[in-house]
């Protein structure tokens, strides 16, 4: 008699795989739900992707960065500022750290309508918050730690986040609350409380930035 039997969950995909699948899932909802309400509005889904990334830019961006964090071509994202462009949604102005430099941004019009679809956003985070602390802050570290293996990979865009922030002190922090330290601020900070966007981000150098990325994994 053939002791073998096969498990009836052998056909299941790799754990790996079905995080992939679900985060896929995860942004699709998201992307429909800011693309429908924005269509309102007569806006496509480039152009309410460059308004959600100029919200947290005030101080303007570049047109080449702003091509790299859509992941299209200069010439795909200038299309979509000269329509935003058009629609007085989004401003050309002189860029603060090169006068012969443009810099984009949004107008007082923008920002109130890219913050209007941020806020149409809200069944998102209601999802997120009917998880408890521990489930939230776990499911974060974990995103983040995705988000640096993506890093190595050059696959990921340029982002303001703590980790790669010349200020962050990895396990420094002799606070019980808070494994590492801020410099720029002087204060303890808390796994949880690491940025993905910080307004008074600089960049680290190239090799503390993989070093505090491998300090993170111990965390």
């Amino acid at each position: 008699m053939n002791s073998s039997k096969k498990s009836p969950w052998s056909s299941t995909p790799p754990t790996a795989e079905r995080i992939v699948s679900a985060i896929e899932r995860i942004g699709n909802v998201l992307r429909t739900g800011a693309w429908q309400f924005a269509t309102a509005e007569g806006l496509n889904p480039a152009q309410v992707d460059i308004l959600a990334i100029l919200l947290s830019r005030s101080e303007g961006v570049r047109l080449s960065w702003l091509a790299q964090q859509m992941g299209v071509t200069t010439a795909s994202a200038s299309d979509s500022v000269a329509a935003l462009v058009t629609k007085n949604l989004v401003e050309k102005a002189k860029a603060a750290d090169d006068g012969r430099a443009i810099a984009l941004r949004l107008t007082l019009d923008g920002k109130a309508l890219a913050t209007k679809i941020s806020e149409g956003m809200s069944f998102a985070f209601d999802a997120v918050e009917a998880l408890t602390k521990s489930q939230q802050d776990a499911m974060y570290a974990g995103l983040l730690a995705v988000i640096g293996q993506l890093q190595k990979s050059e696959r990921f865009p340029e982002i303001r986040t703590c980790v790669t922030c010349r200020y962050f002190a990895p396990h420094t922090s002799k606070d019980k609350e808070g494994l590492h330290h801020c410099r720029l601020v002087n204060a303890p900070l808390p796994s949880a409380m690491l940025r993905l966007d910080c307004p008074e981000h600089e960049a680290a150098e190239p090799h503390v930035d993989s070093f505090n990325w491998k300090a993170l994994q111990r965390t």
